[in-house]
This record gives C-alpha cells, sequence and structure tokens, in this order.
C-alpha cells in the first residue's frame, strides 16, 4: 500500500500550550482515513499544518515521496492538498462561481491564472465547464454558477466549498465535518462523491464525530488524545467502544446518560404560531422537566420556530403564553419572560468570537455586577469560573477569547449563557453538532439534570438516534408544519423519516 501523504513527528506549541507533541500520520492512495478525536485533541491543528495555515515547530511531511513544506494554504493547494473546513470560508457576495474558482481563476491561453501578478483577461467559458463537471459529480447540477453564495442556504454553502476542491484537481483532500448543514440527500450525494475520489486513487482525511458515518465512508482511521497519537488500525478490526477508549482515555459505558425527570405543569403554550417559512401555524405545549424533541429535513421550520419563539423573526399570527402571561414580541422581553437560546450558527449569531468568555457568558444577565452603570469585574470573574467548573469548559481563564476555544468549548459557553441567564425554557437548536463523543455525552446528561431541575428543553436535532434516546416526546416537522407529535416510545426512526417526508 502505497503513501500518498506522510507527516512525522509533528510538534507545534502556541504559547505555553502545547498544541501537537510528535504526531505521526499515514494518509494511503485510494483509502479514506477517518481522523478522531475530542475537540481540542489536536486534529484542526494537524490539518492547518498539513493545508499550510501553521509551520509546525519540528517535524518532516512528505507528498507522494517529495518533501512537502507549504508556505500558506493557496501554496498547499498548489501542491494538490486541499481542505475543506467545518466552519465556511467563503466569499458571500460572490457567486458560486467565483467562490470555487477563486484562486485558481482561469486566463485566456494561459491556463490556470498563478500568483505572478499582472493582469489577465479570465476565461469564463473555461471556468463555468471546470464548476459546472464539479456540481454534476456533487448531484447539483441545478445550482446556477452566476447565484450570489450569500444568498443560498448553509447546507448549499458547504457544496460550494466541497466542489472548489474538486475542480483544484488535489491530490488529498481534507473533509472536516462535512456533513454538519447537509441534508440526507446531500450527504448521500457526498458519501458516493468520495467513493469515486477514492477509486480514482486520491488520499482522503475524513474527520467527524459521528461513528457510524465514520464506519460507513473510512477505512482505516487514526486517533488523536491530548496532541498526541494515541491509535491506529483499520476500522474493520476494531470496535466503537475501543475507539471511543482510545479518544478519551477512559471507557465510556453510556454515551447516552440516562437522569430520572418527570413532566410537570404546562409551562409554554404555542397557539397557531405562524412566520413567514411556517404558513399552516404550530400549535404545542412545552410542560415542566420535559424534553422536547424536534425532528424533520432542514427547512422543516423547526430553527424558524424556535426563531420565531424567541422573536428573532417577525410573527405573522398566533400567540405565546409563558406560565400564563404573554410576553411582547421583543427578543429582550422573552428573556426576561424565562427563554435562552443556544443557537444552530454558534460562529456567527450564538458567540461573539472576538469577545472573552465572561463577555459571552454574562451579556445576557449582566443585573448581579452592575451598580450606577459600573461592572463588578471580580464578582463576574468568579461566577463565570464556577460555570465552567460545571461544564468543564476547557480553557486558560476566563479572560481567553471564544474564538481560541474548541467548538465543544465554544458550545459549552452558549450553554452556560442561557444557564447564567437563569432560563426556564431552553431553546437548544443542534447544540451537539460538530462535537465529540465525550463532550456530547456530557451535554445529554446536563439536558437530564436541567429536566429534573424542572426546567423545560425544545431540543433541535438532525440526529435521530439522540432524539430517542434522549427525548421524552417528539414532535416531526415537514414543510413548516407540525406534523406529529408522540411520546418517544411511540415511535421508530424509520416512522419518524416517514413523516418528515410527507407532503
Amino acid at each position: 500500500m502505497s503513501e500518498l501523504l506522510t507527516m512525522t513527528g509533528i510538534s507545534k506549541r502556541f504559547g505555553a500550550t502545547q498544541a501537537l507533541c510528535d504526531v505521526s500520520l499515514n494518509v494511503p492512495a485510494g483509502r479514506v482515513l477517518a481522523l478522531i478525536g475530542e475537540n481540542g485533541a489536536g486534529k484542526s491543528t494537524l490539518m492547518k499544518v498539513l493545508s499550510g495555515a501553521h509551520a509546525p515547530d519540528s517535524g518532516i511531511m512528505h507528498l507522494q515521496g517529495e518533501p512537502y513544506a507549504p508556505h500558506g494554504p493557496h501554496d498547499a493547494r498548489l501542491a494538490g492538498v486541499s481542505m475543506i473546513y467545518q466552519e465556511l470560508n467563503l466569499a458571500p457576495d460572490l457567486s458560486v462561481e467565483d467562490n470555487i474558482m477563486l484562486g485558481q481563476e482561469c486566463r485566456r491561453g494561459w491556463g490556470p491564472v498563478r500568483p505572478h501578478g499582472g493582469l489577465a483577461l479570465l476565461d469564463r467559458t473555461s471556468q463555468r465547464e471546470n464548476v459546472r463537471r464539479a456540481l454534476d459529480l456533487l448531484g447539483h447540477p441545478d445550482l446556477r454558477p452566476e447565484t450570489i453564495v450569500g444568498d443560498l442556504s448553509i447546507a448549499v454553502q458547504q457544496l460550494v466549498e466541497i466542489a472548489r476542491a474538486l475542480v483544484s484537481n488535489s491530490r488529498v483532500i481534507v473533509f472536516d465535518e462535512p456533513t454538519s448543514s447537509l441534508t440526507r440527500e446531500d450527504v448521500e450525494h457526498l458519501f458516493a462523491v468520495i467513493t469515486k475520489l477514492r477509486n480514482a486513487g486520491l488520499g482522503i482525511v475524513y474527520i467527524s464525530h459521528f461513528l457510524e458515518e465514520i464506519r460507513r465512508v473510512c477505512d482505516c482511521y487514526a486517533v488523536l488524545r491530548d496532541g498526541r497519537s494515541v491509535g491506529t488500525g483499520e476500522l474493520i478490526d476494531t470496535t466503537d467502544s475501543q475507539i471511543v477508549s482510545l479518544m478519551v482515555g477512559r471507557g465510556v459505558a453510556e454515551l447516552f446518560p440516562v437522569v430520572p425527570h418527570e413532566a410537570g405543569e404546562v409551562l409554554m403554550s404555542i397557539q397557531n404560531l405562524s412566520g413567514a417559512k411556517m404558513p399552516q401555524g404550530v400549535s404545542l405545549e412545552i410542560r415542566r422537566g420535559e424534553i422536547l424533541g424536534l425532528s424533520g429535513l432542514i427547512g422543516a421550520g423547526r430553527t424558524e420556530l424556535l426563531r420565531c419563539l424567541f422573536a428573532l423573526d417577525p410573527v405573522v399570527s398566533g400567540a405565546v403564553k409563558i406560565a400564563q402571561y404573554s410576553p411582547p414580541e421583543s427578543t429582550r422581553d422573552r428573556i426576561r419572560a424565562g427563554l435562552g437560546l443556544v443557537s444552530e450558527d454558534r460562529k456567527t449569531e450564538g458567540l461573539a468570537q472576538s469577545r472573552s468568555i465572561s463577555d459571552n457568558m454574562t451579556y445576557s444577565r449582566l443585573q448581579p455586577y452592575s451598580r450606577f452603570g459600573w461592572l463588578n469585574l471580580a464578582a463576574r470573574r468568579t461566577e463565570v469560573l464556577q460555570w465552567m467548573q460545571r461544564l468543564q469548559v476547557k480553557a486558560a481563564s476566563p479572560e481567553q477569547t471564544i474564538g481560541e476555544l474548541s467548538g465543544g468549548n465554544q458550545q459549552k459557553v452558549a450553554i452556560a449563557r442561557v444557564l447564567h441567564q437563569q432560563a426556564d425554557i431552553l431553546l437548544m437548536d443542534e447544540p451537539t453538532r460538530g462535537i465529540d463523543v465525550g463532550t456530547k455525552s456530557e451535554i445529554y446528561r446536563l439536558m437530564g439534570e436541567l429536566a429534573a431541575d424542572g426546567k423545560a428543553i425544545i431540543f433541535v436535532s438532525s440526529y435521530l438516534t439522540e432524539l430517542m434516546a434522549v427525548c421524552d416526546r417528539i414532535g416531526v416537522m415537514s414543510r413548516g408544519q407540525l406534523r406529529e407529535v408522540r411520546p418517544v416510545r411511540d415511535w421508530t426512526e424509520e416512522a419518524i423519516m416517514g413523516v418528515a417526508v410527507t407532503i
């Protein structure tokens, strides 16, 4: 078996933090390697070294037997290494075509434009042919190259990101959580594309926290823990429990811990609530001590319902009552009434990436630390440290910038914010997306504890397994309508999908 890419003895330090320590990785040609590890294990740093975003402090890399040391991401792409990040890196004001061809434009008579400066006329005809082939391969020939990327849904933007790697004729492609924003149909198209790329002899590195997804698409695996290589092997020879033990350094007896809780009185009543994407109106009751799951395909109206409840999107008609009180339609008043939202888009909406952990955790409730317009920063820091300890947030200090944290730790801060806010009703939109198995288990346990404390939780997820394991009731949405709500014992995954695709 030929090694297309080798990384040997890679180390990287950021100040006092040792992000990578003597890590080695081999990517075979014609195979899909799963890169596995908890958030903060070093996966992203290792891939940024591979893609030229970071220079290693020590270690060497070889690509097809030749020394490989890119001076930046563009240099890596020209060498044949493409990175598709979980967080999209697109220019929203440019077209689909311009985003896909950015940095690898075609000019008349000379082929791809290289970074040598000077003026050149773009060969739009050749570019459109390249773009069309990539979109056809992804199963989206209907996507128009001239469409502005900012007008597309997150799921379709993800496909544009993947198409950019396909047109560059890469030899190694890294997929970092590529299915996190895709529909089931698009996931199937993506898996088919990865199979084609593997059969064509490319090396694929696939990063995912879904073990069943890894088993579906990957051949072999490498596990990182605390910035070190801790295991490699063939997936066919390894059990899920062995992989999880390598990831967390201990056995995980329960992925879905059960915390006993009981539903009490009705806490929130929704009556014929309608919005732009929910024209039929939604009616629903949520009780104290209950975890209510919402399932459905992307675009079914789940996120739109939560945004209307939190007064982020306008309500056309209907009413919301919280403990028999109808709060005004403003986000501030909904927060005061006891609602808290954990957004599905933590990068651009859920958290202020340039602000500190303390700021993000307390912005929605500063009253305990405010007096005459001044903040008692010492008292706030003490409170934030307690929440960080409770949710096991891994960070240097409460003053550390959110953007410096791993995805899982960012998500813990987002959840800590609504808990610090003392919300009685938690609207949790895909709270486990893009985080590792161990952190997911912690969040499931926390949700059970909150329900046991009398909180009500609306839990939106595209992962049916976790809905079935965590929720008390599950409602299925389709085309902006709430089709059915049943106790979880009355559902199967097949039944949920059957309702979700109902026209």
